[in-house]
C-alpha cells in the first residue's frame, strides 16, 4: 500500500483528489494538509509512514519546494510529485533540485497522478536526465548572479544606500534632498552612480533587483 500526503491549499482540489486515491486498491492518503505549517505537523504525526507526497508550490505561507527538505528529513525514502499551477522555470527548478522526483501539470487528469505516483513508488524515474541537469544549471546560474549581485551591492557607498532605500520609500528626488539635506542634483548623480553599478537601465529595475536580492524590504 503506498501511503500518501497530499499538501494543497485549495479544498477543492485536495479532497476530491484525496477521494479518488482512496478508490485505487493499492493508495492510501494518511494526510491532508493546506500550508506549509499543516504539512510540518502531518509529518511530526506521519513522517516515517509516508511514501509519498503530492505537493503544490502555492501555498499560503511559503513556497512548497521550501517543504521538499523537511519531507527528505522526515523519511529520506519520500518520493515528492508536485503538481501546480506554476510553470515558470526559476520554480520548476527549484523544487526539482531540493528532491521532487515528477511534476505534474493541475491540468493532469486523476488517471495521471496515479500513474505517476506509482511509477514513482516504483522507482521509474518521472523526469529526465536533461531535465534534472539543466534544472542544476538553472539553480547554479541563479545563485552566481545573485553572488554577482551582492558584490554589485557592496560597490554602493553608505550614501547610495540611504538613497536606493528612500527611492523604496517612494520618495521623489525633492523629498531625497531635503533628507539628507543635499542638491537635487547630487540626488540625480548617486542614482546615476546606482544604476551605473547594479547595471540597472531604470529607478524601477535597482529597486526589483534590490527586493529580488534581499537587500531592502518595501513594506
Amino acid at each position: 500500500m503506498i501511503q500518501i500526503l497530499l499538501i494543497d491549499d485549495h479544498a477543492s482540489t485536495r479532497e476530491p483528489l484525496a477521494f479518488m486515491l482512496d478508490q485505487e486498491p493499492d493508495l492510501n492518503v494518511v494526510g491532508q494538509a493546506s500550508s506549509l505549517a499543516e504539512a510540518r505537523a502531518a509529518l511530526d504525526t506521519h513522517g516515517s509512514a509516508i511514501d509519498l507526497a503530492v505537493l503544490d508550490l502555492g501555498l499560503p505561507d511559503g513556497p512548497g519546494e521550501d517543504l521538499i527538505p523537511d519531507l527528505k528529513r522526515a523519511n529520506p525514502d519520500i518520493d515528492v510529485l508536485v503538481l501546480t499551477y506554476f510553470s515558470e522555470q526559476d520554480r520548476f527548478a527549484r523544487a526539482v533540485a531540493s528532491g521532487a522526483a515528477g511534476v505534474l501539470h493541475k491540468s493532469a487528469s486523476v488517471q495521471e497522478v496515479v500513474e505517476a505516483v506509482r511509477r514513482l513508488d516504483a522507482g521509474e524515474p518521472l523526469l529526465t536526465v536533461g531535465e534534472v541537469i539543466e534544472s542544476l544549471r538553472y539553480i547554479d546560474r541563479e545563485r552566481q548572479r545573485d553572488r554577482e549581485m551582492r558584490l554589485a551591492f557592496e560597490q554602493l557607498t553608505e550614501r547610495e544606500h540611504e538613497v536606493l532605500h528612500a527611492l523604496a520609500d517612494g520618495l521623489s528626488d525633492k523629498d531625497i534632498a531635503e533628507r539628507f539635506h543635499i542638491g537635487a542634483a547630487t540626488v540625480r548623480t548617486h542614482i546615476t552612480n546606482i544604476l551605473g553599478k547594479l547595471g540597472a537601465t531604470s529607478r524601477l529595475q535597482a529597486l526589483v533587483l534590490a527586493v529580488r536580492h534581499g537587500l531592502i524590504t518595501i513594506d
